[in-house]
């Protein structure tokens, strides 16, 4: 069975999240901190994408350490291609894996906005 559009919505996909799947999914190469708690996503396919943190940056959620911009700047891709921040940077997340906080690729290309225009990515 082809997976097309209407196969996710019958597996109780929302629109926005079908039409994804039945595209293919993407792989970040690329992530940049904006000032503004935003991140510059760019994608396997060279599409940029804006993503909003700021919903996350909640006190008292595993993201409140990074409403301080010093921590939310430290953010990589990690070797599955996540957006990830590590709660203590002195922590090896690959040995102590309670130290690192993700989101998943497919949930950032979802939840983001696509970039036009002339976007450098730089963000700091």
């Amino acid at each position: 069975m082809e997976k097309n559009a209407e196969y996710y919505l019958s597996k109780g996909y929302d629109q926005k999240t079908a039409e994804y799947f039945a595209s293919g999914r993407r792989k970040i190469v690329r992530v940049v901190p904006n000032e503004d708690f935003t991140l510059t996503l760019t994608f396997d396919n060279g599409e940029k994408r804006l993503y909003n943190a700021q919903p996350l940056l909640k006190a008292g959620t595993v993201f409140a350490p990074f409403r301080d911009w010093r921590n939310f700047r430290r953010v990589y891709l990690d070797e599955s291609h996540c957006v990830s921040w590590d709660i203590d940077p002195e922590i090896d997340s690959g040995k102590v894996w309670s130290n690192k906080v993700d989101l998943c690729p497919d949930s950032c290309y979802v939840d983001s906005v696509p970039l036009t225009g002339d976007v450098s990515g730089d963000g700091v």
